[in-house]
């Protein structure tokens, strides 16, 4: 704005600018950065932000607060089995029907996936939560009709409260999403309201399963190597590379602590990849050490989540090609429950790995003849490791004493090597050795060594020729 003397006369020049456009898109940025784009509700940011404003409010009115968090049950098999387009359009309308079936100014959010949340408030306890969450569960029963596919879904869902999980936002929602848990483990379709009393162990596992996520990144996890050793050659073939994990609260974990929750979460492939990579690249590190002896196979186990992953043979190359490790120098153990889950798979599996040239190991024994013959005719396995508990028994047990010569016997017969894994006494070693046992594994020898000790062990050892794990 300014203004000019004209003829005496002073004028007042103003101009206008339309701002229409600019606080348009202000707003629909706003929007997009609290909303979801696919279907328009709230996302997870604006929800924690109202939840949190919720708590706060109806802390100083004594009021309650409770929260539903939704999964849709099997929505993955839609979402694999059609297009993905045919997923995103189920999710807009199973939105449409939770705002459809919930009171004015209730807040439903979609947290991501296939899991939303719904947010009470001003309730007088758990009955009111009971009742919006059979709404819900009612509200869906009728099929949805996605471009001509008749489509049925059902929702488990967590309630909490704010009376029994407490106020802050974070212990609500954990409170909820614990509910959930038990709510799919119950059959699904239903919902579970959160207990303290009886979810103490799932609101462990839970932490156990944020702590894992995030053990890789911290350095927590940590391979360890026990010797197998050579009865034929006195000479250390091979390292087996076992995982711990050094947990900041819990010490020292053993695998069987935790391996069970990575197979089940998933989490055990990028783990089984870390430690193929650090098992890997150790071998090297060995070769270079003692580069005039033969080096030791390292062993790596496959769970059955990583055997079933289908990028395993290109994650082993690409690793062998960037460590620069000689496939011959690898050795792949799986157990005959992991080869016989799915034989078409396994075999195709196999095949790959074996073509790469690593050594095919079947891990922890104990199965019958049968499945041994299957296994080597298939699937062109190269040895057979004994399961350590036979190897207790069939020296204490009279009754016992001939399952290992006849194991032993039989590998041989289809072309297996054996290891005995578990060895802890000298009778056992030597009465192993008797029955032409190849190599061992087990106190007797070594207990599972640090990479340290493990190089130390390899640096006091004067190592003859020979070959094989």
């Amino acid at each position: 704005m300014g203004s000019i003397d004209y003829g005496g006369r002073r004028m007042i020049l103003a101009s206008c600018r339309d701002i229409t456009e600019r606080k348009v898109l202000e707003y629909e940025l706003a929007h997009l950065a609290t909303h979801d784009s696919l279907t328009g509700l709230p996302n997870r940011a604006l929800f924690l932000d109202r939840l949190e404003h919720t708590l706060a409010s109806t802390q100083r009115r004594d009021g309650l607060v409770a929260i539903l968090f939704l999964d849709l049950d099997n929505f993955k098999v839609v979402n694999d089995s059609l297009r993905h387009e045919v997923g995103d359009q189920l999710l807009v309308a199973v939105s449409r029907r939770l705002k459809g079936c919930l009171r004015f100014g209730t807040l439903v959010a979609r947290m991501g996936g296939d899991e939303f949340t719904v947010l009470l408030k001003g309730i007088s306890g758990v009955g009111d939560a009971e009742e919006v969450a059979e709404r819900i569960i009612r509200e869906l029963e009728a099929p949805f009709v996605i471009e001509g596919h008749l489509l049925s879904i059902t929702a488990s869902i967590g309630i909490a409260l704010s009376d029994a999980a407490g106020r802050e936002s974070g212990d609500l929602l954990r409170a909820a999403d614990i509910a959930l848990y038990r709510a799919k483990d119950e059959h699904k379709d239903r919902y579970e309201i959160f207990d303290p009393s009886k979810d103490a162990h799932v609101l462990e596992r839970l932490e156990l399963e944020n702590d894992l996520r995030k053990a890789v990144e911290r350095h927590e996890l940590k391979v360890y190597y026990q010797p197998v050793f050579s009865l034929e050659s006195d000479y250390i073939a091979g390292m087996e590379a076992l995982l711990r994990w050094e947990h900041p609260e819990r010490g020292s974990m053993s695998p069987t602590e935790f391996i069970p929750l990575a197979e089940e979460t998933g989490l055990i492939v990028p783990v089984g990849r870390w430690v193929l990579e650090e098992a890997c690249r150790q071998a090297c590190e060995w070769q270079e050490q003692c580069p005039s002896d033969p080096p030791p196979i390292v062993g790596v186990n496959l769970s059955l989540r990583q055997f079933q992953h289908l990028g395993l043979a290109d994650d082993v190359a690409r690793i062998l090609r960037e460590t620069g490790l000689d496939p011959g120098n690898l050795a792949l153990e799986i157990t005959e429950s992991v080869a016989m889950h799915d034989v078409d798979s396994t075999v195709a599996t196999l095949e790959e790995l074996k073509s790469l040239g690593v050594w095919l190991v079947i891990d922890d024994f104990g199965m019958g003849h049968n499945s041994v013959s299957y296994l080597t005719n298939q699937f062109k396995m190269d040895h057979l490791k004994i399961d350590g508990s036979f190897i207790s028994e069939f020296v204490e047990d009279p009754d016992n004493s001939a399952i290992i010569p006849g194991l032993i016997d039989f590998a041989h017969a289809v072309g297996l090597r054996v290891i005995a894994e578990g060895v802890e006494t000298a009778d056992q070693l030597r009465r192993l050795k008797e029955m032409g046992c190849e190599f061992v594994q087990g106190t007797i020898i070594a207990e599972p060594l640090t990479p340290v000790a493990a190089s130390e062990l390899l640096a006091r050892k004067a190592l003859s020729s020979g070959g094989g794990p």
